[in-house]
């Protein structure tokens, strides 16, 4: 089979049309270039194969053709749902890495929807943190709009409390503790998420979760007032439900509040058949915390919700709480370059470990200085931009041992103090858990 095909360089990060450079030949699956006045034969890098497959093999053609496949993209089965979207599992063509894929039908996207959407994107831009999903790559289609975000797959933090019951005293301080660096992560740089729950707090592995959902939030400083009711009337503060205008922060703290009592003890402080009874419970305040929870965790509880949202604790009190005293909780990341360009600008002098790995493994997939440099001003709608996110979030991810909360806890009784030695060990690679035996 012969095709006419870009040079090497000449794409910007997806199929692009013919241009005279040589024949494009597969013989035994393997791809070469040949050129009857050029040099010898060489063989396709990964990027050109899948460019060519994706203009001429018809099994390929088809997939794109039904959806079955976007960009450089392969979609398997759906892995969540919600109010203007679904998300799918996928897998990059070229990295072999899975990603979540949100995907929305544009043309059920009203301007209020559109507008939440243009600011969930500009928020996951703006976060660096352990604990927050990450955003790769933004595909376009005529009807259909795709986020594709990190994959995170143990599920949520609701489904395993559902299934399995309350979570244990060290396994809350493990989970919680990273919720709450995540969250003072983005009222540090004025993003209101205002749909806190354990829904959208999600399971990388079994002691590493991140935030995601951002469809509802918003920017706002602290001083700035907000007026839109969002969220799950469960998690609602009382000032949502007074048709007030309110202070995004209290109200995310709030929501903390009831997502620590949920992990505590499996259950809802404010529980109704009907909205309107959730919401007479939650503005009179009728919630009782079980006596067996430990009294440091009822103090810190009782502290987030609080009817007034001036009288609630703030995060930086969460965080210095008895309750929580023990832990070291996890660092914001350093802001990490979301454009590619650095990598071509910069000399290997100028780099550091992870970039040079990261560079090193683009050039292997064939991605050269000239794609990088077509690229630019693409952000993240660009297949280029997104292969370069997944590989150094994949560097990232190496280091994430530096990152995990570290928990100073006293265990009692040799039997137990043995077994959970033992199962922390083995986490290690995901999470530092110190245990003072």
């Amino acid at each position: 089979m012969t095709a006419v095909y870009p040079a090497r360089g000449d794409a910007g990060g997806g199929p692009v049309g013919p241009q005279r450079c040589g024949r494009w030949t597969r013989q035994d699956s393997s791809d070469i270039c040949t050129d009857d006045e050029g040099p010898p034969p060489r063989r396709l890098t990964p990027l050109e194969k899948l460019n060519l497959d994706m203009c001429q093999d018809d099994k390929i053609v088809r997939e794109l053709a039904v959806g079955r496949r976007i960009g450089f993209y392969k979609i398997r089965g759906e892995i969540g749902c919600g109010n203007f979207s679904h998300v799918k599992l996928g897998i990059h063509a070229l990295t072999k890495d899975k990603v979540a894929i949100k995907i929305l039908d544009k043309t059920k996207l009203d301007q209020k929807t559109q507008k939440l959407l243009s600011r969930e994107i500009s928020s996951m831009e703006k976060l660096h943190h352990p604990n927050v999903i990450r955003l790769y790559e933004v595909v376009e289609t005529l009807t259909r709009l795709h986020l594709v975000m990190e994959y995170a797959g143990g599920g949520e933090l609701y489904t395993k409390i559902t299934m399995e019951g309350k979570l244990s005293d060290i396994d809350c301080k493990i989970v919680f503790s990273q919720v709450l660096s995540a969250v003072k992560h983005m009222h540090d740089n004025n993003i209101i998420h205002r749909d806190l729950k354990a829904e959208n707090v999600f399971y990388t592995c079994s002691t590493c979760v991140k935030v995601g959902d951002f469809g509802f939030s918003t920017v706002s400083r602290r001083d700035e007032t907000l007026n839109t009711f969002c969220g799950s009337p469960p998690y609602a503060a009382p000032e949502l439900f007074r048709d007030q205008h309110y202070t995004g922060v209290h109200v995310d703290v709030w929501a903390l509040g009831v997502m620590l009592f949920f992990m505590v003890t499996g259950t809802m402080p404010f529980r109704a058949e009907t909205v309107a009874k959730l919401k007479r419970c939650i503005l009179e305040g009728a919630y009782v915390v079980p006596p067996w929870v430990p009294e440091p965790c009822q103090k810190l509880i009782r502290a987030i919700l609080q009817p007034q949202p001036s009288e609630r604790c703030s995060l930086e009190q969460m965080m210095a709480c008895e309750w929580l005293r023990p832990v070291d909780f996890p660092k914001a990341a350093e802001p990490f370059k979301l454009d590619p360009l650095y990598l071509a600008e910069s000399g290997p002098a100028e780099l550091e470990e992870d970039e040079t790995e990261v560079r090193n493994a683009l050039e292997a997939l064939g991605i050269t200085v000239e794609h990088i440099r077509n690229n630019q001003g693409k952000d993240c709608r660009s297949s280029i931009t997104g292969v370069y996110r997944i590989l150094l979030h994949r560097a990232h991810k190496r280091r994430a041992v530096d990152s995990m909360p570290v928990v100073m806890h006293v265990v009692s009784g040799t039997d137990v103090k043995k077994e959970r030695l033992k199962a922390y060990r083995s986490l290690r690679h995901t999470s530092k858990l110190c245990l003072i035996l």
